[in-house]
C-alpha cells in the first residue's frame, strides 16, 4: 500500500469512510496492533513521536524502588484522629480555641478545642501511636515512615488536590503517575504503566484531571478501572463477534492505514497518542481480564484481604463493612497489576462532595465518616503490605498514603473539624524508604510544622521520583518555553526518609 496521499474516491476511500463502511467499534480497530505488533516499532514509553521525549528519559541513578502505590483520602483525612497525637488536646479540650494569630478557615470552624476523637496506642518495636480506627497498620508501623509536618498551598478541595496529584494548584498539568510512565516507560506493553482506581461512588475533587497526561503525550495519562464491576474499563469490550478470518483481515487493513496515515504526519503528537491508545485497548482486552479476576487467588490471600465473601448488599449508611471490602479489593487489584508490570496504580478513597458524606470532609461528624472510611482504608492497605512483604514485592514497590489537606485542632457543629492546609500527614513504606521513623513535625496543637515552615508535596514527589532513579530536575517537558516538571521550580528529596 502506498504511502502518497491520496484524494477520496470510491476506489480510495478517505480514513473515516473505510472505518464507516466497515462498522468496526472502538475494541474492532483497536485489536489491529494484535496482528503485527512490530509494525510500527513502538515500544510504549520508549519512543515518543516528539525527539523532546527521549532528552530527560534516562535514570539517573540506581533506583530503589521500581513501582508506586498511591493512596489517596479525599475531602481531608484528620491527622489529629488517626495519626498524630497531640496530648495538649486532651488537655485543652472543650475549653475556647485561642490560636494566639488571626486563622483563615474554611466554613468558620473555630468552636473549643476538640480532643481525638479516638483513643491512640503505641505499636511496633518504634512504639508508634495510633488512632483506634487505624490500628490493623500497627503491624507496620516499624516499616513506614510518618512525614507529620506536611503542608499545602490552598484550603480549597479543588487546588489542594490537584498540588497533591500534579504539583500544581490549578488544571492543565500531567498527574505524577503519568510523569512516572514519561519517565521510565512501561515494563509491560500488555498493560498502561499508570492506572487509577477510582472510588466506587465517583470521581473526587477536580475528576480526570488528576490524572491525566496534559501536555505529555496522550498514551501516558491513566487507565480508570472499576474493579469488581460489571465494566471494569470502558469502552473495551469489541462491539460485536466477527468471523476471525474477516477480522484478521480488516485489523490488517486498518494496521497499514494507520501506518500510511501517521508517516505523513510525523510530528502529530496527538495522532501518534490516539494510535497508541488504540493498540493499548487491544491489548487489554487480552490481558486486563486475568490481572482484574482475584478468583484464582487462594483462599488464604481473600482471607487476609477480607474479600473471602465476596460482595455483600451494603447498609445505605456508610459503614465499615462496604467500605473494607471495597478498598481491599483495590488493594489486591493493585497489587495484581504491580506485579504484571504496572509502574504506578493510585487508589482513591472518598468521591467529591456529596451528602450524607462519602469522604474524608469530617465537617459535621467525624466519628460517622471518618470511621468506616478508616477502619475500611486501614484493612486494605495493612493487607496489602503484608501481601507486598510476603512477595518479596515490598523491597521495591513504594506505598505512599496521602491527602489533599489536614483538619484543625479547633472543632465545627461539636463533633465536626475545619479544613486545615497548614498542617497534615503522609506516610510511606516499601522501597528504599527507612521505616519507624517520624520525620518533621506539627506544633503541640497540631495546627501548623513546628518549624513553621513544613514539608511540601513537591518534596514528596521529588523523593518519590529519587526512589525510582529519577532526578526531579532532570524529568521535564519543554512547554510553552518553559522546562516544565512535576514539581514546577520547587522540591527537594527528604534524606530522612531514606533507608
Amino acid at each position: 500500500m502506498s504511502n502518497d496521499r491520496r484524494d477520496p474516491s470510491p476506489l480510495h476511500p478517505s480514513r473515516r469512510e473505510l472505518l464507516q463502511q466497515l462498522g468496526g467499534g472502538l475494541g474492532g480497530i483497536a485489536l489491529a496492533s494484535l496482528l503485527q505488533r512490530d509494525a510500527r516499532s513502538v515500544t510504549r514509553g520508549t519512543q515518543e513521536s516528539d525527539p523532546r521525549a527521549a532528552l530527560h528519559r534516562a535514570r539517573t541513578h540506581a533506583p530503589r524502588a521500581q513501582r508506586v502505590i498511591q493512596l489517596f483520602m479525599a475531602g481531608g483525612a484528620s491527622h489529629l484522629d488517626l495519626w498524630d497525637w497531640k496530648p495538649e488536646l486532651v488537655r485543652l479540650h472543650g475549653q475556647p480555641s485561642d490560636f494566639g494569630e488571626a486563622v483563615e478557615t474554611f466554613q468558620d470552624g473555630l468552636g473549643p478545642w476538640l480532643k481525638p476523637i479516638w483513643e491512640f496506642r503505641p505499636h511496633g518495636r518504634c512504639g508508634k501511636l495510633l488512632g483506634e480506627p487505624v490500628a490493623p497498620l500497627g503491624a507496620h508501623v516499624d516499616d513506614i515512615a510518618f512525614v507529620h509536618d506536611m503542608v499545602s498551598a490552598s484550603g480549597v478541595h479543588s487546588q489542594a488536590t490537584l498540588l497533591a496529584t500534579t504539583g500544581f494548584t490549578q488544571p492543565g498539568f500531567p498527574g505524577a503517575g503519568a510523569w512516572v510512565s514519561y519517565g521510565l516507560g512501561s515494563a509491560n506493553e500488555e498493560l498502561p504503566t499508570f492506572v487509577v482506581l477510582p472510588d466506587h461512588r465517583g470521581h473526587p475533587s477536580n475528576g480526570v484531571k488528576n490524572w491525566d497526561a496534559a501536555f505529555l503525550p496522550g498514551q501516558h495519562a491513566a487507565t480508570a478501572i472499576y474493579p469488581g464491576t460489571a465494566t471494569p474499563i470502558a469502552h473495551l469490550k469489541a462491539a460485536r463477534a466477527t468471523p476471525e478470518e474477516r477480522e484478521r483481515a480488516t485489523h490488517e487493513l486498518l494496521r497499514e492505514m494507520n501506518r500510511a496515515h501517521a508517516s505523513t504526519r510525523p510530528d502529530d503528537a496527538r495522532l501518534d497518542a490516539r494510535i497508541a491508545s488504540y493498540e493499548l485497548a487491544a491489548r487489554l482486552q487480552l490481558a486486563a481480564p486475568d490481572a482484574l479476576d482475584v478468583r484464582d487467588e487462594p483462599e488464604h490471600v481473600l482471607r487476609l484481604y477480607g474479600l473471602e465473601r465476596g460482595p455483600e448488599l451494603w447498609e445505605s449508611e456508610i459503614n465499615a463493612a462496604e467500605e473494607s471490602y471495597v478498598f481491599a479489593l483495590k488493594c489486591l487489584v493493585a497489587r495484581r497489576l504491580i506485579e504484571r508490570g504496572v509502574r504506578f496504580v493510585q487508589i482513591w478513597s472518598g468521591n467529591d462532595n456529596s451528602f450524607p458524606r462519602r469522604n474524608w470532609d469530617s465537617h459535621e461528624d467525624l466519628r460517622r465518616d471518618h470511621g468506616p472510611l478508616a477502619r475500611g482504608m486501614a484493612r486494605g492497605a495493612a493487607a496489602l503490605i503484608t501481601d507486598l512483604k510476603c512477595r518479596g514485592l515490598l523491597e521495591d514497590t513504594v506505598v505512599h498514603w496521602t491527602t489533599e489537606f489536614g483538619r484543625m485542632p479547633s472543632s465545627q457543629g461539636g463533633k465536626g473539624r475545619d479544613h486545615n492546609p497548614f498542617v497534615f500527614t503522609n506516610w510511606l513504606c516499601g522501597g528504599g524508604i527507612r521505616g519507624g521513623v517520624s520525620v518533621g513535625e506539627s506544633d503541640e496543637l497540631g495546627y501548623k510544622p513546628r518549624d513553621r515552615k513544613g514539608t511540601q508535596a513537591y518534596d514528596i514527589h521529588a523523593t518519590l521520583l529519587h526512589l525510582l532513579g529519577l532526578d526531579h530536575e532532570q524529568l521535564t517537558w519543554r512547554r510553552d518555553g518553559i522546562d516544565r516538571r512535576l514539581t514546577d521550580v520547587h522540591g527537594h528529596v527528604i534524606e530522612g526518609l531514606l533507608a
